[in-house]
């Protein structure tokens, strides 16, 4: 298990937003907790007021990290000739952007997984010297064979397992579908590694499949996208890695808290994305279990939590949940830290405008969640050609994107459907959409826009 102590952790917050006001009878609670975190990547240690641990490490020092790169060389990435040379390029930019000290590796992955550097089940220090023989292993790297992505993860498991570090993370690369595993054994190498470390996913080109690449993200709390366009793999490479070197706290999570009689409904990350937690609790001690939220450096992510509470009278009140960011202990026998907490109360009234009024977070992030969900059954319903249930979906997601001010989502179902009147949602769909924009859109769909407070 990570060795944290409290001068290696950022400092964190976490604000509740909720109208806690019930009618007679009412029984949901909703609240956005919003856990911000500072000091831990590029603030430089700015304190943030009423957080509970002190900043994390120096300025510029090398994060207590490892980082495994898998590369995807089956025979598909030989088409074009320079998706395997942009993937090299990629990857070489990446390893340029590691700080000194991290620990590191490439995996060069086909139907089977093969560590090319350092080799031998071991993980490199990153300085100058390994950098270079990192790259000169790159450079020697060649496309043939097929595709079995969990054996590359259980590989990356094996290398960060050994690595006695805080931050364990991977970045994976494919351009095809996979293949030559068992779905079932994509799921088995997931569930593996899910908790072990974190990853980001990309899919390069056109011939991959979003929900392969999603799912892996998700399982492993990192990032999806896709980069159509292989010239494109290095910027978003030397991002990925800059965005790992950030991080300098592992394995937080979210713990909830409910009194005897209170029900959890769900519980899910609505910001920067949307992702669903509610079936990734662990017990935690009587009435708590514990989400996991992966690794944080300095960043604020919103919550949903959605709790049914025991019918009560006017005039009570209840604390429905306490929501807190905790630590898990450095050794067994220790207790985890609690990093801050907030308050879900339940107040039961007969004035109809305060029970009756939805919080403005609550109402975005609601919306926001629906976005993510009808793109993704309008695209399922084009795809096996419902065209009619598909134009109602994403004329809904239209709709939405435009009341909350998604932007880019906004954009990319544009190059789907040809917009008629965005605030009733009325829609045309495309006779002819390009591969790329329909994968980009499918990809996306679950990133979120802040709400405005």
């Amino acid at each position: 298990m990570a060795n944290f102590s409290k001068s290696n952790v950022p400092q964190f917050s976490v604000e509740v937003y909720q109208n806690e006001y019930l009618p007679e009878g009412g029984r949901e609670v909703n609240a956005i907790v919003t856990v911000t975190s500072t000091g831990g990547g590029t603030t430089g240690g700015v304190p943030l007021t009423g957080a509970s641990v002190t900043p994390a490490r120096p300025p510029g020092q090398a994060p207590n990290a490892a980082v495994v790169l898998m590369v995807d060389c089956s025979g598909s990435m030989e088409y074009p000739p320079t998706k395997m040379r942009n993937a090299r390029d990629a990857t070489a930019a990446a390893i340029d952007t590691l700080r000194d000290g991290t620990q590191f590796a490439v995996v060069a992955g086909t139907h089977v997984a093969k560590d090319v550097y350092p080799g031998d089940g071991r993980l490199a220090t990153a300085d100058a010297q390994t950098k270079a023989q990192a790259k000169d292993a790159l450079r020697r790297l060649s496309s043939g064979g097929g595709t079995a992505i969990g054996t590359w993860l259980r590989l990356a498991d094996r290398l960060l397992g050994a690595a006695d570090v805080d931050i364990r993370h991977g970045i994976l690369l494919t351009d095809g579908r996979n293949e030559h595993e068992s779905p079932e054994d994509l799921r088995a190498a997931l569930d593996a590694c899910a908790g072990r470390f974190t990853c980001d996913a990309r899919g390069v080109g056109t011939d991959w499949e979003v929900k392969e690449v999603t799912a892996i993200a998700s399982a492993l709390l990192g990032t999806a996208d896709i980069v159509a366009d292989p010239a494109g793999l290095a910027a978003d490479f030397m991002q990925m890695m800059e965005n790992a070197m950030g991080k300098e706290v592992a394995d937080v999570a979210l713990r909830l808290w409910t009194p005897v009689g209170v029900e959890i409904v769900f519980v899910k990350q609505v910001a920067p994305t949307v992702a669903e937690l509610t079936d990734r609790r662990t017990t935690a001690g009587p009435r708590a279990g514990d989400y996991p939220t992966g690794s944080w450096g300095d960043e604020s992510r919103d919550y949903h939590v959605c709790v049914r509470v025991p019918e009560a009278g006017i005039g009570q009140e209840m604390l429905a949940a306490r929501v807190s960011l905790i630590l898990p202990a450095p050794s067994d026998g220790d207790a985890p830290q609690t990093l801050s907490q907030g308050l879900v109360r339940a107040v039961w009234t007969d004035d109809m405008a305060a029970s009756t009024s939805i919080n403005p977070q609550v109402a975005h992030y609601t919306g926001q969640a629906e976005l993510a969900q009808v793109i993704q059954q309008g695209l399922d319903a084009r795809k096996s050609g419902d065209l009619d249930g598909a134009t109602a979906k994403l004329g809904r997601a239209v709709q939405l994107a435009s009341a909350s001010g998604n932007a880019d989502t906004a954009k990319l179902l544009s190059k789907v459907v040809d917009v008629v009147d965005a605030a009733t949602g009325t829609v045309r769909l495309k006779a002819r959409v390009a591969e790329a924009d329909e994968m980009t859109l499918e990809t996306r769909s679950t990133k979120t826009v802040r709400v405005k407070k």
